[in-house]
C-alpha cells in the first residue's frame, strides 16, 4: 500500500484516514463522475457503464427527463433512452426489479436476486395483507395463467371485472397486485414498457436461461453483494453496503464486514467528512492504492437527477459533500424552499448548487439557481452552467430555453 493519505498521530496509527477530498474524487470515480463523460454510447458502452454503476433507478417523475435516462445521461452525453430500452426488451442484458427502488439492473447480477425474490416474497406475504385491497392472492393463479395463454400483459389487460378508479399509489386493483407480487418474487419478469407502463411475461420467457438456471448459496449471494457494493462505493460501513442493492440484512452485513476484516479482504480506515470529523469506514487495500492515480475532477458542470446513485443516500452524500438535499413533490407549494423537482448541480469535486427547472411543450424553462454556500458564480461557471442547461435541453426535446429574470438566486 502507497502513502496515500496524511500522517495521523501516533497515538492513532490504528487506522490510516482517507481526506475528505480524496474520498469524493475516489466516490465519484466508483461513479463515473470525476472524469469528462466524452464518447458514444452504443449498447455496449451502455451495458459497461450500467455494471460500472451497479444499477440505475427508474421513477416516473418526468418534468425535465426520467431519472434513469438523467444518470446514464450524465456519464456519457451521447446516451438517448431508446438505448436502455433496448438492453432490456431487446438484446436482454439488462433486467427490471428492486434494489432500494425500481431500477434496471445488469442481467448477470440475476441469480444474485434470486434471494431478493425469495425474501421480498415472505416480506409481501407479511405486510400486504393489511396494505392491500382484499382479493389479490385469489388472483395469482389466474394472472399467471393468463399470461401463460396469451403472452405478455400489463395491469390493464387483467382484472377485467375489477373495479380501477382509483389513483392511489398503492390502493391497485387486485390483479395488478398479484402481477406486482408476481414479478417482485421472481415468477414474472418485465419484458417491455411502453410509454411508462410495465408489461409483464414469464420470467423464463425473458431471461436468458444461462442466467434463469444459474444457482448460488445463500452465502455466495451475501459475499457477491458485500463486494459489489464495496467495489462501487469506494468505502463505507456495513449499513452502507448492504443498503446498495438491498439484498442482505444489516445482521448479515455486519457478519460480513467481521469475517472479512478478520481474513484481510478489507481493511477499516478513518474517514474524513465534509465538517472535518471522521467516520469509521471499511474499503480494501486495492482501492486505497488507487488514491494517488485518480486524476483532477473533469471542471464539467454536470446536471443530476434527485435519484442520482452519488445522492439517493442522502445522509451519506451529506456527511461526504456537505450537500443537504431533499425532493419537495410532497411538500405544498407554499412550504417548498426551492421547488417541486429540484436537480442537483455537481462541478468537479463540489455539489455547487440546485437548479429548478421544467420542460413546459417544446420550451426548457429555467426558473432558478440556487448556489450554495460559498460558491461564486463567475463567469465561466455561469457559461459552464448554461452549457449544461444547452446539453439537457436536447436530451428533452426542448426547442428553446427561457430564463426567469429572477432565476440566479442568492446563495443558501
Amino acid at each position: 500500500m502507497r502513502g496515500w493519505g496524511k500522517a495521523l498521530p501516533s497515538r492513532v496509527m490504528a487506522r490510516p484516514l482517507i481526506t475528505n477530498r480524496q474520498a469524493r474524487r475516489l466516490f465519484l470515480d466508483r461513479h463515473r463522475l470525476l472524469r469528462p463523460g466524452a464518447g458514444p454510447c452504443r449498447l455496449d458502452d451502455l451495458e459497461e457503464i450500467l455494471h460500472d454503476l451497479g444499477f440505475v433507478q427508474v421513477d416516473s417523475v418526468n418534468t425535465l427527463a426520467r431519472a434513469h435516462d438523467l444518470i446514464l445521461w450524465s456519464r456519457r452525453g451521447q446516451y438517448r433512452p431508446r438505448t436502455l430500452q433496448t438492453l432490456v426488451s431487446q438484446r436482454r442484458s439488462a433486467f427490471e426489479h428492486w434494489t432500494h427502488d425500481a431500477a434496471v439492473i445488469p442481467m448477470p447480477f440475476y441469480p444474485m436476486w434470486r434471494l431478493k425474490f425469495e425474501r421480498d416474497e415472505a416480506r409481501m406475504r407479511r405486510r400486504w395483507p393489511a396494505w392491500q385491497r382484499e382479493g389479490w392472492h385469489d388472483e395469482l393463479d389466474t394472472v399467471l395463467r393468463h399470461i401463460a395463454d396469451h403472452g405478455p400483459a400489463s395491469s390493464l389487460d387483467v382484472g377485467g371485472d375489477e373495479k380501477k378508479n382509483s389513483s392511489g399509489w398503492w390502493d391497485w386493483h387486485p390483479s395488478k397486485t398479484a402481477l406486482e407480487f408476481l414479478w417482485r418474487s421472481g415468477r414474472l419478469a418485465v419484458c417491455h414498457r411502453q410509454g411508462f407502463r410495465k408489461h409483464y411475461d414469464l420470467a423464463e420467457r425473458v431471461i436468458p436461461p444461462e442466467y434463469l438456471n444459474q444457482r448460488r448459496t445463500d452465502s455466495e449471494i451475501v459475499d457477491w453483494a458485500m463486494s459489489a457494493a464495496l467495489d462501487r462505493l469506494g468505502f463505507g460501513t456495513s449499513g452502507e453496503l448492504a443498503a446498495f442493492f438491498e439484498i442482505v440484512t444489516r445482521d448479515e452485513a455486519k457478519a460480513w464486514c467481521a469475517g472479512a476484516l478478520s481474513d484481510g479482504r478489507i481493511v477499516e480506515v478513518d474517514l474524513e467528512l465534509a465538517d472535518g470529523s471522521t467516520r469509521r469506514s471499511v474499503t480494501t487495500e486495492a482501492l486505497l492504492d488507487t488514491l494517488p492515480d485518480l486524476p483532477e475532477p473533469s471542471g464539467r458542470v454536470r446536471l443530476l437527477s434527485p435519484f442520482d446513485p452519488v445522492l439517493r443516500d442522502r445522509a451519506r452524500a451529506e456527511r461526504l459533500f456537505g450537500f443537504h438535499y431533499r425532493i419537495e413533490i410532497f411538500v405544498p407549494e407554499e412550504k417548498r424552499r426551492y421547488g417541486y423537482y429540484v436537480f442537483p448541480i455537481l462541478q468537479g469535486d463540489r455539489v455547487i448548487g440546485r437548479l429548478d427547472a421544467r420542460r413546459a411543450g417544446r420550451v426548457l424553462e429555467v426558473r432558478a439557481f440556487w448556489p450554495e454556500s460559498g460558491v461564486r458564480i463567475g463567469k465561466a461557471r455561469a457559461q459552464g452552467l448554461a452549457t449544461e442547461i444547452e446539453r439537457v435541453a436536447r436530451l428533452a426535446g426542448s426547442e428553446t430555453t427561457e430564463f426567469a429574470a429572477d432565476w440566479l438566486r442568492a446563495q443558501t
